[in-house]
């Protein structure tokens, strides 16, 4: 697996990351834990280095992560996440300095690790001042509780207020084919201030696997049921661009998921994406992703391709929306 750097002074990774939230929550019912524990281990023997949890994953998502990584963790990158009220996304946001600290020793304690890699602030809380929490991370840092610090969903102005205070290494935030918003102003600012990208949902919830047409269903707790992408009109029209994506996929003799995922590496030296799954052959095609070169016609054919069937739909609900920092 070829390893990348999180912007100028982030980790070492992988290419491609293991995102280890469907493991337990999202996407219908948990994983059984040996079997999570035993993905995660496989995923490492393919070369893949970095693991991304959250305390809003649910206590079990951090612990089956330490306990997974355990036998080769000096060897891994693994990250979480603050900043939900009791790491409930449910009722609100969180990022005072005391539960900063308090969910920093919680997931130290859960990872069984003695410092945390990479610790991102899940959503910006506007009741708290950015410089108040990188300020906080960079204590914890001091501390040799944490390496670096990163942000997720965040708007350029709080990151370069943040920056200011300790500097980001990363920043998470959903980017792939199918959700581009990014590209006008916060990816050319994260290369101006040197920070990494960690793309969540590359491959669009499945979508862009090439799996999911108007006729598949989603389990009882599965978040696609609510997603205005993957309604009715929007979700044949967002099939058939997939299929297009397929037709150039067959011509490279690799599987849509891993163009989408090519395409992501290909747009900067610094981007991660992270595909979770809990599949094993799935994880195996993910790793593959990482080794699909694509040339400038492939490049070129991609771009005709999205600027003539936009994508449909929005990512997220209105109430999950209302979590995203627009200011």
């Amino acid at each position: 697996m070829k390893k990348r750097v999180l912007g100028a002074n982030g980790p070492e990774v992988s290419a491609i990351g293991f995102g280890c939230m469907g493991l337990t929550v999202g996407y219908g019912p948990a994983a059984d834990k040996p079997d999570a524990i035993a993905l995660i281990r496989a995923a490492y023997c393919r070369g893949i280095t970095f693991f991304d949890s959250a305390e809003a994953y649910g206590a079990a998502n951090e612990e089956l992560l330490g306990e997974a990584v355990a036998p080769f963790r000096e060897n891994v990158i693994i990250a979480t996440k603050f900043g939900f009220r009791d790491g409930n996304p449910a009722i609100g946001l969180d990022s005072s300095p005391a539960r900063i600290r308090l969910v920093a020793e919680q997931s130290l304690t859960r990872m069984g690790t003695d410092v945390i890699d990479l610790f991102y602030q899940h959503r910006i809380d506007p009741n708290v001042p950015i410089e108040d929490v990188a300020g906080t991370v960079r204590d914890l840092i001091s501390q040799g509780k944490v390496r670096h610090f990163g942000m997720s969903e965040a708007s350029v102005a709080n990151i370069r207020r943040a920056h200011a205070v300790q500097p980001v290494a990363a920043l998470q935030s959903e980017y792939s084919m199918f959700t581009r918003e990014l590209e006008a102003e916060t990816i050319p600012a994260l290369r101006d201030l040197g920070i990494g990208l960690v793309p969540f949902a590359p491959l669009g919830r499945g979508f862009l696997t090439g799996k999911i047409d108007h006729d598949t269903p989603f389990k009882d707790g599965d978040i696609r049921n609510a997603l205005p992408r993957f309604q009715g009109d929007a979700r044949e029209a967002n099939a058939d661009l997939v299929k297009r994506i397929g037709e150039i996929a067959e011509v490279r003799r690799a599987t849509p998921a891993q163009i989408a995922l090519a395409w992501l590496l290909s747009q900067d030296p610094a981007i991660v994406p992270i595909p979770g799954t809990t599949k094993r052959h799935r994880m195996e095609e993910n790793a593959g992703g990482a080794d699909v070169e694509l040339t400038e016609a492939d490049l070129g054919a991609l771009r005709d391709l999205l600027a003539s069937h936009p994508v449909r739909g929005n990512r997220y609900t209105e109430a999950m929306r209302a979590t995203v920092d627009n200011s």
